[in-house]
């Protein structure tokens, strides 16, 4: 999910392309990553998206958090469609500045068409963009920009740690049966630093960032209506991705799964009966949606000893906008506490949480 089974994507996926022939790959066990390659565009699936997230800090001790995410979504392959205007792919954007110490939430999202370069993924020229939203490479390291008239950001990007491979055997299955599944990778440790201006103020951050890049063809399932996803990043230099997809008779799927991944930066897959990730408590009501948030996680993986809680300062972190297209959804930074067996560990991270308002429902 992320494998996030990105929610506007797979709205934009039904309203193109239902009832039309796929003329798309799907993704299939096997499949060889390479690098850089495998960071950039793979438009022979029907969707694909970079997501960053993180946490940073100003040296006033002010702490934000922060979103920029990128998709790209397949609706025509049509090969005598080439000229600049037809649209062959429409690239979606969200971006988001949390002020967790200002109890201010901030976000805004475009689509557009490539156009004359008004968007898309060039490995050439090692960039992501649309508009003035870019994330540019140079080598490993990687430099994200992004204007809005309330904020803006730059950030650069350094991994600690190679990338991580999600799922089994080069794919992250989402559902029984082959292509229902994803390609999904994830650079897990970024150090960041860089600057944001916010309310008039100028903060120099610092702080880590996590990257998810999907890409597939594969849609939701009947039957699974919204899903949880956690990205962790703990003191002791480990990381946890963990999702579950819940289903419309109030189950987890049991294609619920996440990554381990320890401080020398291998990665461990973990099945669905491996851990836990239960809501508990408080809950948020959001004025705009009338959805109801849990602000309160607890998160167990046994076999690593670890119990952890997820908490966050700030509750109003939902991405509801006026597209009917979009659908809305809660997505904000996250503090973590908690121990691995006898030890006391701490960290930070990102929640993601999917069809609280309504159930994600496609094709139907």
């Amino acid at each position: 999910m992320r494998n996030s089974a990105r929610a506007g994507l797979f709205l934009l996926a039904w309203v193109f392309a239902v009832g039309a022939q796929n003329p798309y790959q799907v993704a299939l066990p096997g499949y060889r990553y390479e690098f850089p390659r495998d960071y950039f565009n793979h438009p022979e699936y029907q969707t694909e998206w970079w997501y960053y997230t993180g946490n940073v800090t100003a040296e006033d001790g002010h702490r934000f958090g922060f979103e920029l995410t990128f998709f790209r979504q397949g609706v025509n392959r049509d090969a005598e469609k080439r000229g600049t205007w037809d649209v062959r792919d429409v690239y979606v954007a969200h971006l988001a500045l949390s002020d967790l110490d200002g109890q201010a939430f901030y976000h805004a999202e475009r689509t557009n068409r490539a156009g004359p370069g008004i968007a898309g993924v060039d490995e050439a020229q090692q960039r992501i963009w649309n508009g003035n939203w870019s994330v540019r490479w140079q080598g490993d390291e990687q430099e994200l920009q992004a204007v809005d008239s309330r904020f803006s950001f730059s950030l650069a990007l350094h991994p600690e740690k190679p990338p991580v491979i999600h799922g089994e055997n080069g794919v992250s299955q989402k559902a029984e049966g082959a292509g229902r599944a994803s390609h999904y990778i994830s650079l897990t440790r970024l150090a960041t630093r860089g600057e944001l201006q916010v309310g008039g103020k100028r903060y120099a951050v610092k702080g880590l960032a996590w990257m998810d890049h999907e890409f597939f063809t594969h849609q939701l399932e009947k039957g699974q209506v919204g899903w949880d996803w956690v990205s962790l990043q703990l003191e002791d230099q480990t990381e946890l991705m963990l999702y579950r997809i819940r289903r419309a008779d109030g189950t987890e799927d049991p294609h619920s799964s996440g990554t381990y991944v320890d401080a020398k930066g291998q990665a461990t897959h973990l099945k669905k009966e491996e851990f836990s990730l239960v809501p508990e408590g408080e809950m948020w009501k959001s004025a705009s949606t009338g959805a109801r948030y849990p602000m309160r996680w607890k998160i167990a993986v046994p076999k690593l000893g670890l119990d952890l809680e997820a908490t966050t300062r700030l509750k109003s972190q939902e991405m509801a906008g006026s597209s009917k297209v979009m659908p809305n959804y809660w997505e904000g930074a996250i503090e973590l506490t908690g121990n691995r067996g006898k030890n006391a560990v701490a960290g930070v991270g990102y929640l993601e949480m999917t069809g609280y308002d309504r159930a994600v429902r496609l094709g139907e």
